[in-house]
């Protein structure tokens, strides 16, 4: 990639990705406590899990702002700038992955006097370790600026949608079986496209980082695979 251009942008660069390292271990930990809120259905771990939210809130505003006054400051140019606007939609997107899992907590919150249908959940806790691990994966990707690493999240991406697909079926079957399952099993399709959602910022983040150590932007070639999830294939 080559060494920065200007050497005191160093230490400004490492507390950037020092604090994108820290949200995405919140936004982790945030996506894990929603689902293990909603499992045991507890409504007091759900608001502990919604008010770590603003750490990552924090975080993403001093990064924002860190990185647009480096630009105006400094006018950085090649592989600097690309790594201050990297910085920002890194940022951006784990913001948007700790809002997503926290709606998840805040599901639990409404659905606590509902019948549970316990084993309807599991298809969300199986969603939840996907999401979990590629973004585990991809954090380490940002940090590494692993090429290969990021590809390999954008190409995994096609498991969490497959896996989206099958709680679908599942839970329409559950509120097909017993009316009681409809209210309960709703608000688990609302989680679900939620986990599904924070794999697309994923892959979003992995896309940064194709454009963080090349200086393009990737395009993934996804139309077939949209149209066989449609059934239009």
């Amino acid at each position: 990639m080559g060494e920065h251009i200007v050497k005191s942008y160093d230490k400004l660069l490492e507390d950037l990705v020092t604090k994108i390292s820290e949200m995405g271990g919140l936004a982790e930990k945030i996506l894990s406590d929603s689902i293990a809120s909603l499992n045991n259905l507890d409504v007091e771990f759900a608001q502990k899990v919604i008010s770590q939210d603003k750490r990552i809130d924090a975080l993403q505003k001093q990064i924002e702002e860190t990185a647009i006054s480096t630009i105006a400051r400094r006018q950085p140019i090649s592989i600097d700038l690309r790594e201050c606007i990297a910085a920002m939609r890194v940022a951006a997107d784990i913001e948007r992955i700790g809002d997503l899992a926290k709606n998840i907590a805040r599901r639990t919150m409404l659905i606590s006097s509902e019948n549970p249908a316990s084993i309807a959940i599991i298809g969300l806790k199986t969603m939840q370790e996907v999401a979990s691990s590629q973004l585990r994966f991809v954090m380490d990707a940002y940090v590494d600026k692993d090429l290969e690493k990021a590809k390999e999240v954008i190409e995994a991406n096609s498991r969490l949608n497959a896996l989206e697909d099958s709680v679908f079926r599942d839970l329409l079957t559950f509120m097909m079986e017993d009316p009681r399952n409809i209210t309960f099993c709703t608000h688990l399709l609302f989680c679900s496209k939620n986990l599904q959602r924070i794999g697309d910022h994923t892959k979003d983040i992995a896309i940064t980082i194709i454009y963080l150590v090349t200086g393009e932007m990737f395009i993934p070639d996804t139309s077939l695979a949209k149209q066989q999830r449609l059934g239009l294939l």
